[in-house]
Formats: structure tokens, sequence, C-alpha cells
């Protein structure tokens, strides 16, 4: 049977704070485990947040700068450096489906998820695809800078990364999550990191946009978000859905325990398990 074949829901691109966010991918985990319903959605991170990586080092972080702008703080259970998400620049997905759905090997799933990012990538007429070339790092605590790689680094047709996608497994179910660049603020990405051994203008040599590779006057953010949303629904033949209260509710006791906690964003310590 093809995962398309199966119950999905799409939930249309929401604004929550950033734990929320991770929160609500761990609950959408269980479900998918425990009731089959598999989850394609998109979101924004309001306030704007810097996601760390799983093994990233909380020392990497301007914790001052961070404060002072009120830039949310969290931890993903991803691998890969940190990411500065703001609700203009940055578009988030994430797809959650039962472990036992998809293949075994970590590469064939993580190409048949990024299909639809490589389709909302093509609706806007985006050239797009996985690096073919090892380019080394320029800043390792960011994601964007750090080494690409030809199995999972998507980047345009000049070379620079255009999207970041990490994957991992809870309750039986998979969850992969990404970031797609609509724009960037490369001086304020690179002020949320201590001492970034980099500059913008390197930044903006590595990395590049939706809006730079099709023009800016021509491709609004929304127009962005919906290429982003119908690629993942049609991928999915997914049905209009919606949270449940018993997950907002769910999601929001793991957000404060979890997402939020001192022990897990600076320590890495799942106060959970």
């Amino acid at each position: 049977m093809a995962l398309s074949d199966r119950e999905w829901r799409v939930i249309r691109e929401e604004s929550r704070r950033g734990p929320l966010n991770m929160a609500l991918d761990e609950i959408a985990a269980a479900t998918a485990a425990e009731e089959g319903v598999r989850t394609v959605r998109v979101y924004q991170w309001d306030p704007s947040t810097l996601s760390l990586g799983y093994r990233q080092d909380s020392d990497t972080v301007a914790w001052d700068y961070c404060d002072r702008e009120g830039i949310t703080v969290t931890r993903r259970p991803t691998g890969g450096g940190g990411i500065y998400h703001d609700r203009h620049g940055d578009i988030s997905y994430s797809i959650v489906a039962p472990a036992d759905e998809l293949p075994g090997d970590l590469m064939e799933t993580y190409e048949l998820l990024c299909e639809p990012v490589f389709d909302a990538f093509e609706r806007l007429g985006v050239d797009a695809r996985f690096t073919d070339e090892k380019l080394p790092e320029i800043h390792q605590p960011a994601c964007y800078l750090r080494e690409l790689h030809p199995a999972h680094d998507v980047v345009a047709g000049d070379g620079r990364k255009i999207s970041g996608n990490a994957q991992y497994r809870r309750k039986d179910a998979v969850i992969q999550h990404g970031s797609l660049k609509f724009d960037v603020d490369a001086d304020r990405h690179l002020s949320t990191f201590a001492d970034p051994d980099t500059t913008p203008e390197e930044f903006r040599e590595r990395v590049t946009t939706m809006a730079e590779q099709t023009g800016q006057a021509r491709l609004t953010r929304e127009e962005a978000v919906e290429a982003v949303e119908e690629a993942l629904r049609e991928w999915a033949d997914a049905d209009e859905g919606s949270w449940t209260d018993d997950e907002l509710a769910r999601a929001e006791e793991r957000a404060e325990a979890k997402f939020e906690s001192e022990a897990w964003v600076r320590d890495r310590e799942d106060p959970t398990e």
C-alpha cells in the first residue's frame, strides 16, 4: 500500500513558540504510532527562535544577545547545528508517520520524505537538489554553515544551501522536519552564535533563499508557503486537519516539561525520560 493510500492530515501554517513546535512533533509521533493518523504540517516560529542541534554545545550560543533581542532558544532532538528561525525568512515543515510504513534504510526514508520538499521548490521555479559535492564547514555550530554532504544537504542550482532537513524516530514513528529559507538576515542569524568565526558576506556565499533564486519582486512569502503546503498535501493525499484539544494540551505539557527546561536546552538532559 502506498503512503498516500493511508490516513493523512495536513495542518496548514500556524505560528507557535519554538518549544511548542518541537513538542507538537513528538505528540504527532505518538498519534501516528497509537492511532495511525499521519501528519504533514507547516509552521512558523513566534517569537523568533534559535533551535540548537541535539549535540550542540550550549556555550556556542550568544545568550545575552538572544535574551536582549527576545529570541527563544530551544534544542531539537535532531542533529546538526543551530538554526535561527523568524516569521519572515523561515518556512518550516514536519512529516510524521509510523516507522513500520517507511523504508528501514535511513537514507531511503530521507529521500522519500524529501520528495515534497523538492516538489515545493519546483512549483516555485527554484532549481534544488541534493548537493553533488562535499564542501568544508565555515562555522560548525551553525547548521547552514556546516560541511555540505551529498547524502542530505539541499542546495539551489548555484550550489548554495537553501534547506536544512533532519529525521529521528520516536514512539515507533518517524519524524522528519526541516527549514526552507525564504529570506535571510545574515547579520541577525550569525549574532545568535557566540563569537562566530565568519562574516555575513561569507554566510551569503554559502546560503541562498527562495526570494533570491526567484527574485523578491516576483515571489511573496504567502505564495511560497502555499507551494510547500500543497506539495505536502498532494504527496500524502492528505485531508485538511487540525490538532485535537488533547494533542494541544499534551504538547503544552511537553513543551514546558522538556523543550523549555534548562536541563534540555543547556545540558541535553530530557527531564521527561
